[in-house]
């Protein structure tokens, strides 16, 4: 919304102004989609952020840049709050790639969507050096750096596997740990149950008792004290 406004208040901006348009009009889209089948409380969230940033700061930039910025200002201020709006947008995906980092999993960063950032970054550079604008040039920077950084992370991390370690809860007798395999790309996994040493006031047993135990029950009771095998199963 603010980059179309811009694109008015400038000359000779038409791909500016309809590639903002169609923007618009595709954001308004996701927004009622997710207002519509949210949840009550990102539901919530997402009605007091629209109304706060999309329609509340909206309408303050407007009003400040036309009532309170001169003319001959008023393209260049409105530019630079471009800018630092677009450097945040394309700077929110960095909690994504720290999350790829630590996860060493690029579930949640699909290739295709950082390519074509980057890409259109490269081209949107290019246009606001050919035309000789610096609000439209100066973030494409960052977003081509910070593309190229996500295809990185992508082509390192993209047959990783990690290991997760799981505590099912047991018998206090039978303290075992699962490590659990997962593929980021395959659909298997693979679950190794292991034998920990068990807790040593669960093996205490009165002596009395087992001077009187049956022999059959002390056969029984040998058997399920067997060794675990490595559990191998597909998901």
């Amino acid at each position: 919304m603010l980059w179309l406004y811009y694109a008015m208040l400038k000359k000779n901006a038409v791909l500016l102004i309809t590639i903002n348009i169609f923007g618009s009009f595709i954001e308004m889209i996701y927004i009622i989609l997710y207002i519509a089948y949210a949840p009550k409380a990102p539901r919530n969230l997402t009605l007091k952020l629209f109304v706060s940033m999309n329609m509340g700061l909206f309408s303050l930039i407007l009003l400040v840049t036309q009532f309170l910025v001169k003319d001959i200002y008023r393209v260049q201020v409105l530019g630079w709050i471009c800018v630092a709006l677009s450097v945040s947008v394309f700077a929110a995906p960095l909690s994504i790639v720290a999350q790829v980092i630590r996860t060493r999993s690029v579930e949640f960063m699909p290739f295709s969507l950082s390519f074509f950032l980057t890409l259109s970054a490269i081209m949107w550079f290019a246009y606001g050096l050919f035309i000789k604008d610096i609000c439209v040039a100066l973030p494409n920077i960052l977003g081509f750096v910070l593309g190229l950084l996500q295809m990185l992370l992508y082509a390192i991390f993209r047959n990783a596997k990690k290991v997760i370690i799981d505590q099912e809860k047991i018998l206090p007798d039978q303290n075992i740990n699962n490590i659990v395999i997962l593929s980021t790309l395959g659909t298997s996994s693979e679950v190794f149950p292991v034998d920990a040493q068990p807790n040593a006031n669960v093996d205490n047993v009165n002596k009395d008792a087992k001077e009187h135990e049956q022999p059959e029950d002390h056969e029984k009771s040998m058997e399920t004290k067997s060794d675990l095998h490595p559990i191998e199963c597909a998901v």
